[in-house]
Order: structure tokens, then C-alpha cells, then sequence
């Protein structure tokens, strides 16, 4: 019973955690722009909010924080992903899929190889590792195809695999103690 307590606290805990980040995160993008980024060159500060600015446009006394974020991140993509993304939409999907799965095997066998030269890890365990460590590799990494639900789906199946295992493993300890 204790543990279902502690466990139902540390997730009310998490749950108000997340909330509160997402309160801040919503006020600060509420803030005006200038003031702010005024009062921080004023006070010296390392960090200011200069790196937001997009080239070429013009800030003036109303616009928030979460405008000025939204005009940087509307960015056009450089000349090479506008040509990248033309050559990709002529490859059939079939074939880019392909792509990125040997792409993401790829990446995943060569950290596979690299945990079993220099770590005494079983090949089970560095096989889970690598597929997991493959998918972040990948997530980074330029693919085939430029959207990013393939890169989550590399990464959430392997670590989706390890909570799985964890959890076997687990509840295959907490039989035997039972007999």
C-alpha cells in the first residue's frame, strides 16, 4: 500500500512539474520582445535575446517573445533541403523507406560492433542498446525523407523494446519470488 502511495505521489509530482513548465513557458511567450530584451542589455547579461531576431525584420514595442520565435522558426530552408526535398519527392516512398531503414540499421550495426568490442555486454542486452542508440543517431542524422514521424518511430520502438524487457524481467523476478 505504501508503495502504491509513494508511487501515485511521484506521479501527482511529475504531472504539477509539467504543468508548471508549461504555465512559464506560455507566460514568458507573453512577454514583450523589446522591453525584455532591452532590460537584459542593460543589466549586462551573457545571454540575450538578439539570437531571436530574424535578419531583416523590424521589432517593435508590442510584438511578444512567442511572435518573435514564431518569425525566426517560419525560416525558409536553405537552397540545398528545397533541392533535397524535390529529389525525394520523385524517389517512390517505397524506395525511400528502404532507404532509411538500412540507413537506421546501419547506424544501429555499427554501434552494435562497437559495444561488443569494448564492453562485456551480452549480445541481447547490446543489441537493444544499439537499436535504441541507432534510432537517436538517425534522429540526427540527414534521412531520405523529410518528414519526422520516421525518426520518432526509430527511437520510440527501440526504447518501447527496453521498457518491455525491463518490465519482464521484473515481473519474471517478482514470480519466482512468490513460489
Amino acid at each position: 500500500m505504501r508503495k502504491l502511495i509513494l508511487q501515485l505521489v511521484l506521479l501527482l509530482a511529475a504531472a504539477l512539474l509539467v504543468l508548471g513548465v508549461i504555465q512559464g513557458w506560455q507566460r514568458v511567450m507573453k512577454i514583450p520582445f523589446r522591453a525584455a530584451n532591452d532590460a537584459l542589455h542593460e543589466k549586462d547579461a551573457a545571454l540575450t535575446l538578439d539570437f531571436l531576431i530574424p535578419a531583416g525584420t523590424y521589432i517593435d514595442k508590442k510584438i511578444t517573445i512567442g511572435e518573435v520565435l514564431k518569425v525566426r522558426l517560419a525560416k525558409k530552408s536553405s537552397p540545398f533541403h528545397a533541392a533535397a526535398r524535390a529529389l525525394s519527392e520523385q524517389i517512390p516512398s517505397t524506395y525511400l523507406w528502404l532507404g532509411n531503414l538500412l540507413l537506421y540499421f546501419f547506424w544501429s550495426f555499427c554501434i552494435l560492433t562497437l559495444l561488443r568490442l569494448f564492453t562485456f555486454m551480452g549480445y541481447a542486452r547490446a543489441l537493444r542498446t544499439s537499436l535504441f542508440l541507432g534510432g537517436i543517431t538517425y534522429y540526427f542524422m540527414p534521412d531520405f525523407s523529410p518528414y519526422p514521424w520516421e525518426d520518432l518511430f526509430f527511437v520510440s520502438c527501440p526504447l518501447g523494446l527496453i521498457i518491455l524487457r525491463f518490465y519482464w524481467v521484473r515481473r519474471k523476478r517478482h514470480i519466482f519470488k512468490q513460489t
